[in-house]
């Protein structure tokens, strides 16, 4: 059985110390997919929002949120990240999918970070579009794939059930 890193001997919550472990270079993906309006959608690419340009205020949002990680998550290391990076793909006329990426050389892993970013953007965009769809529907955060560090490289296995 797995034993949770971050519970001590007596089952209370603990950061883990990782003072002995050796530096290596990090990647993390991780994604999120917000559904909405095909309307909304047309809105946001075509810049027509009063509030600005969406996708360049998400993406600035999740960036900061990456990097405000451990400020956010009581156990995370605070990370001096290398780079962080927010994209957008749309995945169908109503389906916008949001892909962070966080890189470290560091002694502890970036998918908090990560998933942060990817959730923090997704959010704004909520926020800065609620006012002409009020219906959109944030789905699928999950971690895509990780490098580095002592349990080796993992991509999740969309197929897999």
């Amino acid at each position: 059985m797995v034993q949770l890193t971050h519970l001590n001997t007596a089952g209370e919550a603990s950061m883990v110390d990782i003072s002995d472990k050796v530096a290596s270079s990090r990647v993390a993906r991780a994604s999120a997919v917000i559904k909405m309006s095909t309307h909304t959608m047309q809105q946001i690419f075509e810049g027509r929002l009063t509030k600005g340009d969406v996708l360049a205020v998400a993406r600035v949002a999740g960036i900061q949120a990456a990097k405000k990680c451990s400020e956010l998550i009581p156990l995370c290391h605070p990370l001096a990240l290398n780079k962080v990076s927010v994209e957008f793909e749309k995945v169908s006329p109503d389906k916008l999918m949001v892909i962070a990426e966080a890189k470290v050389s560091g002694k502890t892993g970036v998918e908090m970070e990560a998933l942060t970013g990817a959730s923090i953007a997704s959010l704004t965009i909520y926020d800065m579009c609620k006012a002409i769809d009020k219906d959109m529907c944030i789905t699928d955060l999950k971690l895509i794939s990780k490098t580095g560090g002592k349990s080796g490289d993992w991509a999740r296995d969309e197929n897999r059930s």
